[in-house]
């Protein structure tokens, strides 16, 4: 459908400024960066490394926030808050924890006017904070298992930045639990990070592997660290969320003991996982195209965006329309907005909410009304012929059924490009070559020198070992020794 009172071409883009961002297969960091920016979704701050989310970007992050925290009360988890500045000697008593981090810290010793007699640590994460409270608060078994969560942001002092992806601060939630046997920590570690798949997959439309982390790749003080490994468009990978097993290394630094039903005196088994402001990224960059953001529905801080199509006298009836069409949409649960920015094209308009990645645009304009209809937009399907038309009055019960229906085409096309750039390789040559373009599964030692080699001539590491992989032994695809574990392990390149 056509409309003569206003021009619904799409606004060409011959120059490079007119596209937009540039192209993924250009130059991918560059798409990424540009588009952070011109979608609006972050700036960068004051100081280097820091980042300024702007609205659009932070109501992403609000509904990963809401989505993610009705997860971990439904799961029985309370959450609280610690103090930002942590007592240096905190860190210190934990020695791969403190080693792990201190190139990150940001270190306050002066406050007041004056240098300060021991120096505090500005939160990295809080397993020691943490630890020092649940120490006073936990004394018998009838205190466990003690299930903590903390909205937060934390500092680490980047050496490369990138807004999102790696920031000198982030927000995120960490969980914290103690527990009073090894299998009740473990089944928590399952559970939290089962939480971040499930909200990976049904919120964020990604297909990530989960799996555990090889021993160079643990988290600083845990004896086992579990992760979902979300690939990007680059084909690179995205540590997207990770939960550890701490074992009682904790609860030893900082006494943390319970009496057990016998009344012996025992350490806890401690847990921590986190989710952090990254994910955004992750959403960036898993969905994106040339066009620019391809934002699924339960994150879209607008679902469905009307484009009003008229000219001079023309117009305000339109607008009367949209406005009550925004009005039934809106009572049938969608986040809807409604471009009153008459003085614009509609083909700036379209490119525009393109770039920013709603997934569905209603177009209406004067002889829409007069049919009683409007025409529906799919982000992921933009070409004029794919539009469809809906009649009005069914439009507001059409488009939630369209929503779900994005979702699923999106999770489907996430999981086939990463299921199309996962090769399994059995030589070196093929691991090489696998990297460059995605994952490579493969088996392997679990010699530090083994994954140095493959660091040195690709950048890429060990991502995870899939918890659903079908076991297989055999030689290690680099120095040809019985492979150390039951499966092969995911390697790729990352962020």
């Amino acid at each position: 459908m056509s409309d003569v009172t206003g021009d619904r071409s799409e606004r060409p883009r011959s120059a490079h400024s007119e596209r937009g961002v540039t192209p993924q297969s250009e130059d991918f960091s560059a798409w990424y960066n540009e588009l952070v920016l011109k979608a609006e979704l972050a700036d960068r701050g004051p100081v280097r490394g820091t980042m300024v989310m702007r609205p659009y970007g932070y109501r992403i992050w609000e509904l990963i926030q809401a989505d993610l925290d009705r997860r971990i009360k439904e799961t029985g988890h309370e959450n609280a808050y610690f103090p930002l500045f942590i007592p240096e000697s905190y860190l210190r008593r934990e020695a791969d924890h403190v080693e792990g981090f201190s190139p990150e810290l940001a270190v306050v010793t002066h406050a007041g006017g004056r240098e300060l007699e021991e120096p505090l640590v500005v939160r990295p994460t809080s397993e020691t904070v943490i630890g020092e409270y649940m120490a006073k608060w936990i004394s018998s078994y009838r205190d466990l298992p003690l299930l903590l969560n903390q909205w937060a942001n934390v500092v680490r002092w980047e050496l490369r930045p990138r807004l999102f992806l790696r920031t000198t601060e982030f927000l995120w939630q960490e969980g914290h639990t103690a527990h009073a046997s090894a299998a009740e920590a473990w089944a928590e570690v399952q559970l939290a990070l089962g939480m971040y798949e499930s909200l990976a997959h049904e919120t964020a439309a990604l297909a990530p592997i989960a799996g555990e982390k090889t021993a160079s790749e643990r988290f600083a003080g845990a004896e086992r660290t579990t992760t979902i490994e979300a690939m990007m468009r680059d084909g690179r990978s995205l540590q997207s969320g990770t939960s550890h097993a701490l074992g009682q290394n904790f609860s030893r630094v900082f006494d943390m003991t319970f009496q057990n039903e016998a009344g012996e005196l025992e350490h806890c088994y401690t847990t921590s996982w986190g989710l952090s402001s990254r994910m955004v990224g992750a959403v960036i960059m898993g969905h994106g195209d040339d066009k620019g953001l391809i934002l699924p529905p339960a994150l879209a801080p607008y679902q469905a965006v009307i484009v009003p199509i008229g000219r001079d006298a023309e117009a305000e009836p339109v607008l009367v329309a949209a406005r009550d069409l925004a009005r039934q949409i809106a009572a049938a649960g969608v986040r809807v907005k409604v471009d009153e920015r008459m003085q614009l094209s509609p083909g700036f308009k379209f490119n525009e909410w393109e770039l920013r990645g709603v997934p569905l645009r209603v177009e209406v304009g004067p002889r829409d009304l007069a049919a009683s209809s409007a025409l529906l937009a799919s982000r992921l399907s933009v070409a004029r012929s794919d539009k469809v038309t809906v009649p009005l009055d069914s439009l507001a019960s059409v488009i939630p059924g369209r929503l779900a229906e994005f979702h699923d085409e999106l999770y489907g096309r996430a999981l086939r490009f990463r299921e199309d750039h996962t090769v399994r390789v059995d030589t070196w040559d093929e691991l090489v070559a696998a990297v460059e373009t995605g994952f490579a599964l493969a088996l392997c030692c679990d010699s530090g020198e083994c994954e140095q080699r493959l660091k040195d001539a690709t950048t890429a590491t060990p991502r995870c070992i899939p918890f659903d992989a079908e076991p297989e032994t055999g030689p290690c695809v680099t120095c040809g020794s019985p492979s150390a574990y039951v499966t092969r392990v995911v390697f790729g390149r990352a962020y």
